[in-house]
């Protein structure tokens, strides 16, 4: 197994990314769609969510209302910190599960996770950053998410810096311009990744 982490802020097209090495062949572990699989409605995860930030992020089909919990914690660090205590160790349990499934599949993973600089792992064989300047960014959101310029800045500013995140990088996707050159740097990067020696990488997170 080649076990590679992907990272990028928000707008960077990091799930274009994603689905493109899936498309290579790789073995995608996707960390939102798990802790959405973990918030499910009955879930202890949702329950302590419940519990902590008010029935009220509860919708009424039982499943979590993403934007009420968005609008608690955006602005309120504690709120942020006890959301990550909620969901992060489940998350990470889960995480590894999927890791040791794939020990011996001799393929490359590719631990997909947007707070990867916040959150480091160990055991990583490659850390592959998308990029793309801020400004795109913003337009991308504004036009491809309907967010408007001022929330989509919040949003990033929110985030690791764009430098912070660039630093931990061993490969780094450009994805400024269109899918035509995004797919040819992925071609790039698939043969750089199937390169890697393969490893072992420990159990624990």
């Amino acid at each position: 197994m080649i076990l590679v982490g992907l990272t990028g802020g928000i707008g960077a097209g990091k799930s274009t990314v994603s689905t493109m090495l899936a498309e290579r062949g790789a073995v995608i572990i996707d960390a939102d769609q798990i802790a959405r699989d973990l918030q499910q409605p009955g879930s202890a995860v949702l329950a302590a969510m419940a519990e902590r930030f008010g029935e009220h992020v509860i919708a009424g089909d039982g499943s979590l209302d993403r934007a009420a919990v968005a609008s608690i914690v955006f602005s309120d660090e504690d709120a942020l910190k006890d959301l990550n205590g909620i969901v992060h160790p489940a998350m990470q349990d889960e995480i590894q599960r999927q890791i040791d499934a794939q020990r011996d599949s001799g393929r490359v993973v590719v631990l997909d996770f947007p707070l990867l600089a916040e959150n480091p792992r160990r055991g990583l064989q490659a850390t592959v950053v998308v990029d793309i300047p801020v400004d795109i960014a913003v337009r991308r959101l504004v036009e491809q998410r309907g967010m408007d310029e001022d929330d989509a800045r919040n949003r990033i500013s929110s985030q690791i810096s764009r430098e912070e995140r660039l630093a931990m990088a061993t490969h780094v996707v450009d994805n400024s311009g269109d899918l035509d050159a995004l797919s040819a740097r992925l071609d790039e990067l698939w043969a750089e990744l199937s390169a890697l020696e393969h490893a072992d990488p420990p159990s624990a997170v």
